[in-house]
């Protein structure tokens, strides 16, 4: 019995390091199955919570405590797991008794000392269980700095995009808004902004994934959202007109699409990872159709039809569009238009406009 207890000391603590490892010292996105539990379980609690308000308004504010509990979860369930491992070593290789064990261990693992004794066979064990509960905390606060640091650099370029997308963020309303007011020509700097921010997104938030929890300052706005929007934007100028396109279009959809896969890989979202040009995408024809004629009613110059702009689009969006709906879904992000279902009851939000009156609270 003692012996069978040792062994699972031993895989427990083998598995909490593991996720420790996995979560903040490890660069390379691996996936930490406690992690992504504990993260689900808790986004179903505050989504249960924020239900019988019916708004989404609430369900941002209940989301937005997603992040900060499970950095508490996280930390909790990798020192309580330490604990029950190291207790179960120090019942399984003493005769010990198990409260005294985990009287022991928790002296030892929280550096408490007041449960210290003189048998050296043990002294080991305590020193360990003394040297790791430290490091983990230390660790923890580590990886605050990083977390914030990448959300600051996110979230700076997703509100200077309100002004020239709408709140929320939409494709169509980028390229109109452009072209209304005789900026069009800013577009491709915009582009190469978000090129590079797509790579720095794919980089940080497969790398962390906890920076997905992590919400805007405001309801309306979203990472997923805006990313989206100028990704359509730049798809729906490659399509309808190809040759005054900037080439920044081309290089943003990439960036876009590769950073959305790399998530995707760590999450274990299955995408395509070369799909047909001609495949299905779930936008409509109709919803382009209405798109386009908002865009060309500002100035835009088409250079195709509507009908051939469409195949065109729609080969660029089925490389990301399964991807960026999955992550709306996940993140509960704002239900702008064409960003997906999501998993509580919404209806899609238009960007609001100068003129529109409308109080947000509706919504």
């Amino acid at each position: 019995m003692r012996f069978l207890c040792a062994v699972l000391g031993v895989l427990l603590l083998v598995t909490v390091v593991s996720s420790v490892l996995r979560t903040l010292v490890v660069p390379r996105g691996l996936y930490s199955a406690l992690v992504f539990r504990l993260t689900k379980s808790l986004r179903t609690v505050l989504r249960w919570t924020a239900a019988p308000l019916g708004t989404f308004r609430a369900m941002d504010r209940a989301q937005a405590w997603l992040a900060p509990l499970v950095l508490l979860g996280m930390l909790t369930a990798w020192l309580g797991g330490m604990l029950v491992a190291y207790s179960l070593l120090l019942y399984g290789l003493s005769d010990l008794s198990f409260g005294t064990a985990v009287r022991e261990a928790g002296s030892s693992l929280f550096t408490l000392g007041f449960a210290s004794g003189a048998r050296l066979k043990l002294s080991g064990l305590d020193f360990l269980a003394a040297a790791t509960g430290p490091l983990v905390i230390a660790l923890q606060i580590a990886y605050l700095p990083t977390l914030y640091s990448a959300y600051n650099r996110r979230e700076t370029e997703v509100t200077l995009l309100e002004s020239r997308a709408g709140e929320p963020a939409w494709g169509p309303e980028l390229l109109a808004r452009q072209w209304l007011v005789d900026t069009q020509t800013a577009l491709p700097m915009l582009y190469r902004d978000w090129e590079r921010l797509a790579a720095d997104i794919g980089e940080s938030h497969s790398n962390y994934p906890l920076l997905l929890s992590f919400r805007s300052p405001r309801a309306q706005r979203s990472w997923v959202v805006a990313l989206l929007a100028v990704m359509d934007a730049a798809a729906i100028q490659l399509a309808i007109a190809p040759k005054s396109a900037p080439a920044e279009a081309r290089l943003v959809l990439r960036a876009g699409f590769s950073s959305l896969r790399d998530i995707a890989r760590t999450m274990r979202v299955p995408f395509d990872p070369d799909p047909e040009p001609t495949a299905p995408i779930r936008l409509t024809f109709a919803e382009f159709d209405a798109a386009v004629a908002m865009i060309v009613a500002t100035g835009f110059a088409k250079e195709r039809t509507v009908e051939e702009a469409w195949g065109h689009f729609r080969g660029w969006r089925i490389n990301y569009e399964g991807i960026i709906y999955e992550l709306a879904r996940w993140t509960d992000a704002v239900p702008a238009l064409w960003s997906g279902p999501r998993d509580f009851p919404a209806t899609p939000i238009p960007p609001r406009r100068p003129q529109d009156r409308r109080p947000v609270e509706r919504y």
